[in-house]
């Protein structure tokens, strides 16, 4: 059956690792403590200020021991929806603010746009939030690319490397799975997607093998007809 839908991750995949490791995760780490402290009293950061002394069994911490606990999380890079949502706060004020663009390789933006054109559905999938996806590639440098995508996919579908997360997707998507094409460059992804009934490919950008996964080291190299 041809591939109808294209599934994307962004960090490692359509852009840089580099970017969200040495450019947004420092950024969200300097300005996150002030902007909760600004922000506390806003419905939308105070849903998640709770969710996060939810989630780390401090019911009575205070916004000073929060942010504690955030920039904890940031450090150790923990998947927390909570921390992903205010991390997209406070990345779309720097992109507001153009202190931010987001990367995204060339070769990504080159096969979106012809992918786009040819009449397939693209879709995101990543472990930051959905604000955060859009944000990077809303602001990118390559301009606005968010026309592209007919829609995104974070946590809140379940975890990148569970079974059940793609077949929800595939499920909202409304595509039977095995007409959904995965990229990605991590392997316990591609195998759960694989597992879920998609097809996948691998993206190797420094070369190497993802598995026994067919791996490109480019978005040029993909052939959507192919699979």
């Amino acid at each position: 059956m041809p591939i109808k839908a294209i599934l994307t991750d962004i960090e490692g995949t359509t852009s840089a690792v580099s970017f969200v490791f040495d450019v947004l995760f420092p950024y969200a780490r300097e300005h996150l403590p002030a902007y909760i402290r600004s922000h506390a009293g806003e419905p939308a950061v105070a849903a998640q200020l709770e969710a996060v002394r939810g989630e780390s069994g401090e019911a009575d911490a205070d916004i000073e021991r929060v942010i504690e606990i955030l920039l904890g999380w940031i450090a150790s890079d923990r998947k927390a929806t909570s921390l992903k949502a205010l991390q997209g706060m406070v990345w779309a004020q720097g992109y507001r603010a153009g202190q931010l663009k987001g990367h995204v390789y060339p070769d990504a933006v080159a096969a979106l746009r012809e992918w786009k054109a040819q009449g397939y559905a693209l879709y995101v999938y990543s472990s930051g939030s959905i604000q955060a996806q859009q944000l990077i590639f809303g602001c990118s440098e390559a301009g606005d690319l968010t026309p592209l995508f007919s829609g995104h996919f974070d946590t809140t579908s379940g975890h990148k490397r569970e079974v059940a997360s793609y077949q929800r997707i595939a499920e909202a998507i409304g595509v039977p799975a095995v007409e959904v094409l995965f990229l990605s460059d991590v392997v316990e992804e591609l195998d759960a997607a694989q597992q879920a009934g998609m097809r996948v490919c691998g993206l190797g950008r420094d070369g190497g093998a993802l598995g026994e996964h067919e791996t490109v080291a480019s978005f040029a190299q993909i052939d959507p007809r192919r699979y």
